[in-house]
């Protein structure tokens, strides 16, 4: 499993689980997921995370990141923050 950070159209960040990034960016740019991303796309894939070994640590990162603000995942994609 892998923690994504996608960027919409309008510049809003997504972040979101798969164990497929790149695939997942093709649903949500193909209006498949969530309705952020039927109304937001086409969405870029910025960011992408080491594998987690399971779903739950993937989904606890996930929330951790979800909170952050956008100046700290804008970090966390140029590399300055882990």
């Amino acid at each position: 499993w892998y923690v994504y950070i996608a960027e919409s159209r309008y510049k809003h960040f997504y972040t979101g689980i798969t164990t497929n990034p790149e695939l997942r960016i093709v649903k949500h740019n193909s209006g498949g997921g969530s309705q952020m991303g039927r109304e937001q796309g086409p969405f870029k894939l910025l960011y992408v995370s080491p594998e987690f070994p399971n779903k739950s640590l993937a989904r606890t990162r996930e929330a951790q990141i979800k909170g952050w603000t956008k100046e700290k995942k804008k970090k966390l994609i140029s590399g300055e923050w882990k």
